[in-house]
C-alpha cells in the first residue's frame, strides 16, 4: 500500500458559531459553545500523485457485500463508484439470485455470486466464503440493498466481528445494527457509519436537539466509530472532531446516491488513506460530483449514475 498519507494535520477552515448557524443549522439545532467546527474545502482533499512504478495491488483490494432480489441497482452503483474512485481491485459479493443482472452492469469489478436464500438474499451458508474474501481485503463496505432477513443479520454480524480492515456500514447493515447496538462496540477494525437521518434514528440516534448535537452524542457513546451523518451540510464526526461538508445539492436526493458514496469511501480506504481523511474526502467529492451533474442536467434530472460519470472532473478539481 503506497498511499497511506491522509492528512493528520488539520488545515481546514474553522467555522464560527454564527456562520454555522447561518449556513447549516435548522431551527432545532442546539450548538454547544465549546464545539470546534471545521468546513471541508478542496485543499483538504488533495490526493497524491501516483507512482509510475505502481500496479493494481498498490491501490488496494476493496470488498463490497451488497444486494438482494429486487435491489440489484445498489451493488452496481457501489462497485462502479469504487472502481471509478481508484481502488486497485474491486470485488463485489452478491447473492446468486441477482448475479446475471448485476454482473452485466458492472464496469470492471470482480463479481462473485454467493449462495442465496429462497427469497433472494445472501444466505448464511455463504459466511465462510465472505469471511475468506474479507481476510484478503484492504477495506470493506457492507449494506447497500442487502435486505433485513435473519440470514442477512447473521452475515452482517459475522463481518462486524471478524473484520480487521476498515469497515463501512451503510443502509441495511445500519438497520441491523440498530437491533443490536452492542455490535458496534464489538468491531475491532476502523469503523465508518454512513446513515441518512432515518437510518440514524434506527441506530438510536437522537435528533431532537438537531443534527450536530445528535452526532456528537452518538460519537461520544461509540468512540470507535466515525459517523457520516448524510444530508444538507453532511457531518463527519470522530469524537468531538466535527467537519461540515459544503458540497452537494437537492439534485442528489434520490435513492442510490448513498450507494455511490459507500463505494467511493471503500475505494479511498482500500488505497490506504487514513479513515477520517477518507471520509471527509469521499463526502466532499461525492457532493462536488453532484454539483457538476446538476450544472449539466438540472436539479430534477440527476441520476446516481450521473454522479459516477462526473467523478473524474470532481477528482481533477482537488488535484
Amino acid at each position: 500500500m503506497e498511499n497511506g498519507e491522509g492528512t493528520e494535520e488539520n488545515t481546514m477552515k474553522q467555522l464560527s458559531t454564527e456562520l454555522y448557524r447561518n449556513r447549516y443549522m435548522d431551527e432545532s439545532d442546539c450548538l454547544r459553545e465549546n464545539v470546534k467546527l471545521w468546513e471541508t474545502g478542496a485543499e483538504d482533499c488533495r490526493l497524491p500523485q501516483r507512482s509510475t512504478l505502481s500496479h493494481k495491488y498498490s491501490y488496494g483490494r476493496a470488498l463490497i457485500i451488497s444486494g438482494c432480489a429486487g435491489f440489484s441497482g445498489a451493488p452496481v452503483l457501489a462497485a462502479n463508484a469504487c472502481e471509478r474512485s481508484g481502488a486497485g481491485v474491486t470485488r463485489l459479493m452478491i447473492p446468486e439470485s441477482i448475479y446475471p443482472i448485476a454482473a452485466s452492469r458492472c464496469d470492471g469489478a470482480v463479481v462473485t455470486p454467493v449462495a442465496s436464500t429462497e427469497d433472494g438474499a445472501i444466505s448464511r451458508t455463504a459466511a465462510e466464503t465472505i469471511l475468506s474474501a474479507l481476510r484478503k481485503a484492504d477495506a470493506c463496505a457492507i449494506g447497500p440493498g442487502l435486505g433485513l432477513g435473519k440470514d442477512t443479520e447473521a452475515i452482517v454480524t459475522s463481518v462486524i466481528r471478524k473484520a480487521d480492515c476498515p469497515l463501512i456500514l451503510d443502509a441495511d447493515a445500519l438497520t441491523i445494527c440498530g437491533k443490536n447496538m452492542e455490535l458496534l462496540s464489538e468491531c475491532s477494525a476502523p469503523l465508518i457509519l454512513t446513515p441518512h437521518e432515518g437510518e440514524f434514528r434506527r441506530l438510536a440516534g437522537d435528533l431532537s436537539a438537531g443534527r450536530l448535537a445528535g452526532a456528537l452524542q452518538f460519537t461520544a457513546a461509540f468512540p470507535n466509530a466515525i459517523l457520516v451523518l448524510k444530508g444538507f451540510g453532511t457531518l463527519v464526526c470522530s469524537g468531538e472532531d466535527v467537519s461540515v461538508n459544503p458540497t452537494g445539492s437537492p439534485a442528489m436526493a434520490k435513492g442510490g446516491s448513498g450507494d455511490v458514496l459507500s463505494g467511493m469511501l471503500c475505494a479511498l480506504l482500500a488505497q490506504g488513506f487514513e479513515p477520517l481523511f477518507a471520509a471527509r474526502t469521499a463526502v466532499y467529492l461525492h457532493g462536488l460530483a453532484g454539483d457538476l451533474a446538476c450544472a449539466e442536467l438540472g436539479e430534477y434530472c440527476v441520476a446516481p449514475s450521473d454522479l459516477i460519470r462526473h467523478l473524474p472532473a470532481a477528482f481533477r478539481a482537488v488535484r
